[in-house]
């Protein structure tokens, strides 16, 4: 789908950098077609050397964005408005631009763009730095099924993709954007658990890491619910019954739960809404 595209991406920092890695790497668009913008030249070399020698930097984002079929807007909220301001002249409606920056709303870039742009709007997460990502995507306006699926081959070189209406996107960055964070901080924990009863912190890592990765695997590849899986693996009197007993009167369950609202809350705040 995405062999015959050309990707111009503003913005070389760890998401733009992490998609034109993984859609080299995955073989779903060749290094020629992409060419990258940063306001700091050596970032996007430095992101192209990595590509191969027949990727692209663009002098400008004028020259970037100059015929390409899709536009990925990479850079950092507080310059969106200015960037998608400047590439404004050189949009043609055949385009499709989308947006990784939180908080910057459909609206908000149609306003700025001209009038029929196709707009997708993004929502990555960290492990799309190693093709692991999920990655929520909703359509402004102008988009049609079409553009969406561009968009979903798009990001999926990096991880899962998944179809929200916008007003759910702040719910999104609760629950996915957020999520990376909590869950290193719960291998944080199980890793120094590991060493208060006595094993090395290195092993005490890879014990915790790799749990966590194989845990979740079985969730994404069964048709159980996860309360059914945590169930198998309790034995009465057993000792994981007896570790779960503590994380329930620590109130784990709850923790988590308000973390997912507050990270939503903030997002909103962030957004205007």
């Amino acid at each position: 789908m995405l062999q015959e595209k050309t990707l111009a991406i503003l913005g070389a920092g760890m998401m733009g950098g992490a998609l034109a890695r993984g859609l080299v790497h995955a073989g779903a668009m060749p290094a020629a077609n992409i060419r990258l913008y940063d306001v700091v030249p050596s970032q996007a070399e430095r992101v192209a050397a990595e590509l191969g020698s027949e990727a692209q930097v663009a002098p400008s984002v004028a020259e970037a964005v100059a015929g390409a079929d899709l536009i990925l807007l990479a850079v950092k909220p507080q310059v969106m408005l200015d960037a998608v301001s400047a590439i404004t002249p050189s949009l043609h409606r055949s385009q499709i631009t989308a947006s990784i920056a939180p908080g910057i709303t459909v609206a908000k870039l149609e306003s700025i763009l001209p009038d029929g742009i196709p707009v997708i709007r993004a929502m990555p997460n960290m492990p799309a730095l190693v093709g692991m990502g999920m990655t929520a995507l909703c359509r402004g306006t102008y988009a049609n099924d079409a553009d969406l699926e561009l968009a979903r081959a798009l990001f999926s070189a990096v991880g899962e993709t998944v179809a929200v209406e916008e007003r759910l996107l702040d719910a999104v960055t609760g629950l996915s954007g957020s999520g990376p964070a909590y869950v290193y901080l719960i291998i944080e924990a199980l890793t120094d658990g590991g060493v208060r009863v006595g094993l090395p912190r290195e092993t005490a890592r890879h014990l915790a890491a790799q749990t966590v990765l194989g845990a979740a695997q079985v969730v994404l590849t069964s048709d159980e619910h996860p309360a059914q899986l945590k169930d198998s693996v309790t034995t009465p009197g057993g000792t994981t019954i007896a570790a779960l007993s503590v994380l329930e009167r620590a109130g784990i369950r709850a923790a988590l739960m308000d973390a997912v609202e507050a990270s939503a809350n903030r997002s909103k705040e962030l957004s205007g809404g």
